[in-house]
């Protein structure tokens, strides 16, 4: 087990008991992965943001269920990830817009914001094109660092069903942006 992995979970355990202050170092230790997961589900970061608060609050209201002897960041991606597909499920009927990828941006040069903007629209809009699963895998796994077997079990899913989806979500982005590389050049 990890000495974070030994961390989190006396943390969960004094939150349980009552300690808010332990819960607060729990959410500050996790709440920018639950962002970024609840992100790579609903593609609005005013929606992940309520998901994420939506899965931090279920968690603080589920941690005696929570079981210590398994690590805690798994347990809260998975309860994380159930509150955006409800938040996904609730929303379907509304549609929201993109910010243009013209929009002014701040920051360093005109042509480097630029350039990060058309980037991350090109990565935003081939992850959209991934089904939620291998969506979420490869974002747990490239972005957020997961193991194989952690999002296997957050999933409910065999890790080898894990490592597949893996395998595809990335050949599927390497063929979708296989030409970002020369025109970066």
């Amino acid at each position: 087990m990890r000495n974070r992995d030994a961390d989190d979970g006396e943390l969960a355990q004094a939150a349980a008991a009552g300690d808010q202050a332990a819960y607060g170092l729990l959410v500050e230790h996790h709440g920018d992965t639950a962002r970024r997961v609840a992100l790579s589900i609903l593609h609005d970061e005013h929606d992940a943001d309520d998901a994420a608060q939506d899965g931090l609050v279920a968690a603080w209201r589920s941690l005696e269920r929570f079981d210590p002897a398994r690590p805690f960041r798994p347990w809260l991606m998975r309860i994380v990830v159930n509150a955006a597909r409800d938040l996904a499920r609730r929303r379907s009927v509304r549609q929201t817009e993109m910010v243009s990828p013209d929009a002014p941006a701040t920051g360093a040069s005109p042509e480097q914001d630029t350039e990060r903007a058309l980037l991350r629209d090109r990565l935003r809009r081939a992850l959209a094109t991934l089904p939620e699963r291998q969506r979420l895998v490869v974002t747990l796994f490239d972005a957020e660092g997961f193991s194989h077997a952690e999002i296997a079990d957050l999933m409910g899913a065999p890790e080898g069903t894990v490592r597949s989806e893996l395998f595809h979500a990335r050949r599927a982005l390497r063929d979708q942006l296989g030409t970002v590389r020369e025109e970066m050049r």
